[in-house]
């Protein structure tokens, strides 16, 4: 069973950082592409930053200049550095692998963790 366990969401201050970090086991990491979605209430969940198995990365025009994606290879761990945050960031934040497999795209999530900027 793929398990992706997501942690490091909060409590934050406008303009002040979050990290969460994605671990998961080195077969789902070396060849699963991973990214980082988020959703709203009463909003769909959106992409935020995706990184392909070779380090490619690709971020929502919201997020640019201010997140960072990352993979740490020792720690088979995908992490997202979240700066200058904003409180239209607040969501819960969701971990993705994904992989094309025959014509079909397989795709694991973990189970959420929230992230909340306010004063």
């Amino acid at each position: 069973q793929v398990q992706l366990v997501e942690s490091g969401g909060g409590l934050v201050q406008p303009g002040g950082s979050l990290r969460l970090s994605c671990a998961t086991s080195r077969t789902i990491f070396t060849i699963y592409n991973m990214g980082w979605y988020r959703q709203a209430p009463g909003k769909q969940r959106e992409l935020v930053a995706t990184i392909t198995s070779s380090g490619s990365t690709n971020y929502a025009d919201s997020v640019k200049g201010r997140f960072t994606i990352s993979r740490d290879n020792a720690k088979n761990t995908v992490n997202l550095q979240m700066d200058s945050l904003k409180p239209e960031d607040t969501a819960v934040y969701y971990c993705n692998a994904n992989r094309r497999i025959l014509g079909s795209t397989v795709d694991y999530w973990g189970q959420g963790t929230q992230v909340t900027v306010s004063s």
